[in-house]
C-alpha cells in the first residue's frame, strides 16, 4: 500500500465528472487499498478517486467502524436534513456549514466488483454525499449555507449504519 497524492483547489481535476468503472482490475484494487492508507493517514472519513487525481467514480469512507468502498455509486433515496460543518482534504484549513440529508440509501459495487445495497444516516450519510459530490465534480464549498447565529452542531446521535446488504447476483 502506498501513500497517494491528495489534489488541493484548485486542481482543475476536482471540478471534473469522474468517469464509471468497467471492471475492478488488480490496478483499480491496489488503488483502494491506497485510498484507504491516504485516508487513514491524512485522518479523513473519506476520500474520493478524483481528490488522488484519478477520475474514476470511486471512493471510500471510514466512519466509526464502518469501512466502505463504493465503485460507481447510485443514491436511490434521501430523507430529513440537518445543517452541520464539514471540511475536506482537498480544501486545507477550510471548514463551513453545509445542509445535507440525514438518511440515505445508496447502491455500489465493492472493492471485490459485489454489488450491495446501503443505508445509512447521521455522519455516515453526510460523508457517502460528501464523497459522491466528489465524483460529480462539486466541493462542499459550493454548498455552504449561512451558519445561524445560534448554530450548534446538532446531535445526530450514535446510529450511523441502518442496514447492509450484498445483493444476489441469482434472481
Amino acid at each position: 500500500m502506498g501513500l497517494r497524492d491528495l489534489r488541493t483547489v484548485p486542481d482543475s481535476v476536482l471540478r471534473k465528472t469522474a468517469k464509471p468503472v468497467k471492471e475492478m482490475t488488480p490496478r483499480l484494487k491496489l488503488l483502494v487499498k491506497d485510498m484507504f492508507h491516504t485516508m487513514d493517514h491524512e485522518d479523513g472519513v473519506g476520500l474520493a478517486a478524483p481528490q488522488v487525481g484519478i477520475l474514476k467514480r470511486i471512493f471510500t469512507v471510514g466512519v466509526g467502524e464502518v469501512r466502505l468502498c463504493f465503485v460507481n455509486p447510485e443514491i436511490l433515496e434521501t430523507k430529513g436534513e440537518y445543517l452541520d460543518i464539514e471540511g475536506c482534504l482537498s480544501i486545507p484549513g477550510e471548514t463551513g456549514v453545509v445542509k445535507r440529508a440525514q438518511y440515505i440509501k445508496a447502491k455500489a459495487m465493492n472493492e471485490d466488483g459485489e454489488e450491495f445495497v446501503i443505508e445509512a444516516k447521521n455522519l455516515l450519510a453526510r460523508c457517502i454525499l460528501h464523497e459522491y459530490d466528489h465524483l460529480e465534480g462539486i466541493l462542499f464549498t459550493d454548498q455552504l449555507v449561512d451558519m445561524p447565529e445560534d448554530f450548534e452542531p446538532e446531535d445526530q446521535g450514535d446510529e450511523l449504519l441502518v442496514s447492509y446488504r450484498l445483493v444476489s447476483k441469482e434472481a
